[in-house]
């Protein structure tokens, strides 16, 4: 999900472009184009398998609201970027009310497309923040550092030698911010932990996740931050433990790993939803859905390391959670490259 962008393209030109295709479309975005029948017509794009940690979180919101009646869900995934426009057209001309997906890679052209459909509503995963002059675009991101930061306080009460491993896909903010969040909570229960960081430059390759974070187990790690696939795997089969990032794998590796922080899209989904039926769909971000105070995020539960975390480290969890919940601690937010140290 990386920020694809063509020459001499810059932010503002960036935003100064799709005012003026929302502007030349001469179609304004009010409550009478988007009031839709039920359920609303939805469409997913996504540039990889629906299986992936953090599309699997929207594909899975949608297909509740589809189970209760909210939505018509269709998708498409493994959508090249090169293709990404030509497959919102064709959602967008099928009659569908309602686009769902990441345009990470593709913002300049999925902007583009939006603006030529100013009946239609998209929710789409994006690093920059709503533009006005397109009010059929609202935006997201999994902010979940609440829950990185409780699992970093586990991490950190677990680890035996302070060194611990983080392997992520790109650079960007999505992941920045939560390695950041991790890594304050580690040093809240083992202040002098270490940190190898890494990212491997891909959204969906486990082999090179895996070949990372074994690097990582040689050079002394001996608790890893899964933020990708692969990682526990590596991490199972040298027996030490893994963090788990966006959905919870306990299942898959009950000895290996002792906590998650789980991204629910359902309350994005759901806002965009009623919305939608009211009419009143606009340009908006709605990142803060993601926030545990809002329902958008939580840690999975301990399952089979129940009572094997120090009691210590589980008090200031239910402490922090409460502050959280409650207002009274905020997790900063860092959007800046984690580095090793």
């Amino acid at each position: 999900m990386t920020i694809a962008t063509k020459p001499g393209f810059s932010r503002r030109r960036f935003l100064t472009t799709t005012a003026g295709v929302a502007l030349a479309s001469g179609a304004a975005f009010g409550p009478s184009r988007l009031m839709a029948a039920e359920p609303i017509k939805c469409a997913g794009i996504y540039t990889v398998p629906v299986e992936q940690q953090w599309v699997s979180r929207i594909h899975k919101a949608a297909m509740i609201a589809q189970e209760r009646g909210d939505l018509d869900y269709t998708f498409t995934e493994n959508v090249s970027n090169t293709d990404y426009a030509r497959v919102m057209r064709e959602y967008a001309e099928s009659g569908y009310t309602l686009i769902i997906g990441e345009m990470f890679a593709v913002e300049q052209e999925a902007r583009e497309v939006a603006a030529e459909y100013p009946e239609i509503a998209f929710l789409m995963g994006s690093s920059f923040k709503p533009d006005d002059a397109l009010p059929n675009m609202a935006v997201f991101d999994n902010y979940i550092q609440d829950a990185s930061y409780l699992t970093g306080i586990i991490a950190g009460s677990m680890t035996e030698t302070g060194n611990i491993g983080m392997v992520g896909g790109f650079p960007i903010p999505e992941v920045n911010r939560l390695m950041h969040a991790f890594m304050a909570g580690v040093r809240e229960t083992r202040p002098d932990a270490t940190f190898q960081v890494s990212f491997i430059g891909s959204w969906f390759d486990p082999p090179k996740a895996k070949e990372t974070a074994f690097a990582m187990i040689e050079n002394g790690a001996d608790m890893l931050y899964a933020e990708r696939f692969g990682v526990s795997d590596a991490a199972k089969e040298q027996g030490i433990l893994a963090i788990g990032n966006v959905i919870d794998t306990q299942a898959d590796y009950p000895e290996t790993v002792v906590a998650s922080a789980i991204w629910h899209f359902e309350p994005t989904l759901d806002k965009a939803i009623e919305e939608v039926r009211a009419g009143t769909f606009k340009a908006a971000d709605y990142g803060v859905y993601s926030y545990m105070i809002e329902g958008g995020s939580s840690i999975a539960p301990l399952g089979t390391f129940e009572g094997k975390v120090p009691q210590e480290a589980l008090d200031l969890v239910e402490s922090r959670t409460a502050e959280i919940l409650s207002g009274a601690y905020v997790t900063e937010v860092n959007d800046e490259e984690p580095k090793s140290q």
